[in-house]
């Protein structure tokens, strides 16, 4: 049976770039786990590769369904966000390994509904200082920049992905992202015993 891996970290930490290098390592065949926002689409991203968009009608509709696995809503400047992971039917453990992008309560709950050994955990860190810088560039780039967004998501941050909060979601496996290559390698082989073992 195939694993997911719960790649996490605080915003701007790199995971998606990260994420991006995992995926096209043929080595791994790592198959991608799409989840799914009411949150507007950044102008650098596409629907069906970050996310899948969806109106909040939409997110309220498959969860009548039951087709959602974990959600988290953030209340933002702009209003209620909701990030899920949906039972879509693209999940099958049977035909290999997944990775996806997520949070500690979005990683607690996945490895509630596929069970213990399933579900792997992997933290990027980065100091917050070059997390800040990070993403005062990347919004600089929009648009219509989002300063007081990016401002609250930092300071959740240090709340959401607390030393405590890793420790008691049990989380040992952190890579210090200092290198994008030198991390890259350190994960991919983390991955590689992983899906040996």
């Amino acid at each position: 049976m195939g694993k997911i891996f719960c790649l996490m970290g605080k915003s701007s930490s790199g995971k998606d770039t990260i994420y991006k290098e995992l995926l096209s390592n043929e080595k791994l065949k790592l198959r991608r786990i799409v989840p799914y926002t009411t949150r507007p689409k950044r102008e650098n991203e596409t629907e069906g590769v970050e996310y899948h968009f969806v109106t909040r009608e939409d997110k309220d509709r498959l969860l009548d369904e039951g087709k959602i696995i974990e959600i988290r809503t953030y209340e933002t400047v702009h209003g209620p966000w909701d990030y899920f992971t949906v039972n879509d039917g693209k999940i099958d453990l049977n035909k290999g390994d997944y990775i996806m992008i997520g949070t500690i309560d979005a990683y607690e709950m996945l490895k509630e509904y596929f069970g213990i050994g399933v579900v792997l955990p992997i933290y990027i860190e980065v100091d917050d200082g070059t997390r800040l810088e990070r993403a005062l560039l990347r919004e600089k780039q929009q648009e219509k920049p989002k300063y007081e967004e990016m401002c609250r998501r930092f300071l959740f941050d240090s709340k959401d992905f607390s030393k405590e909060r890793l420790e008691s979601a049990g989380i040992k496996e952190i890579f210090r992202n200092d290198s994008l290559v030198e991390t890259v390698e350190r994960v991919s082989e983390y991955i590689e015993r992983s899906e040996v073992g």
